[in-house]
């Protein structure tokens, strides 16, 4: 995403995930709020995180999306309570305290050197034949790792070896993320 989001406009996809969230937990429904703002209209990837108590509670996103950002932070937001396979599907005890975080993405951009890695701004995302894995950029800065700490985790969320990133054939992206969240 080029543009910064505004305040209101994070505000307002803040939202948008809470109410999908609880609208799916406490009744199977899908709810997506219409929004006309340009910004919330565009077609980009994101991430939305839960978290209980400071501890994951679910992730789930997508790079690029078809949909409009507000529909595709609705979609994740539902996905990251009922579908991440670390954990059990949220119940409506869970609605009672979590909070949110969304990471709205840029484009995938293949880097010819991990130099170009920069932890703080950049998220990572490694393909090696049929693995895959990501991590978004505020898990190195979160842990306080280097960049091959950072390299290595990601090839554990892939499934792969830790040297696996440095492997001929292992294709290795950045991204940048607009991280924003709420309790």
């Amino acid at each position: 995403m080029d543009q910064e989001l505004t305040s209101k406009e994070k505000a307002a996809l803040l939202s948008i995930a809470r109410q999908a969230i609880i609208a799916y937990v406490q009744n199977g429904e899908e709810y997506i709020e219409p929004r006309e703002e340009k910004a919330l209209n565009i077609r980009s990837g994101c991430f939305v995180t839960i978290k209980q108590q400071g501890e994951l509670r679910g992730c789930i996103g997508n790079f690029q999306s078809e949909a409009p950002l507000f529909k595709e932070v609705a979609v994740m937001a539902r996905a990251a309570a009922s579908k991440d396979p670390r954990f059990y599907p949220m119940k409506v005890e869970d609605l009672e305290d979590f909070t949110l975080e969304i990471s709205v993405l840029s484009p995938l951009h293949k880097v010819e050197s991990i130099e170009e890695i920069e932890i703080g701004k950049h998220g990572i995302y490694i393909e090696k034949s049929y693995y895959r894995g990501v991590l978004l950029p505020q898990v190195a800065t979160e842990h306080g790792w280097d960049r091959t700490t950072f390299l290595r985790q990601t090839c554990v969320k892939a499934g792969l070896p830790t040297d696996a990133w440095a492997a001929e054939d292992a294709e290795i992206y950045i991204f940048s993320a607009q991280i924003f969240g709420k309790k």
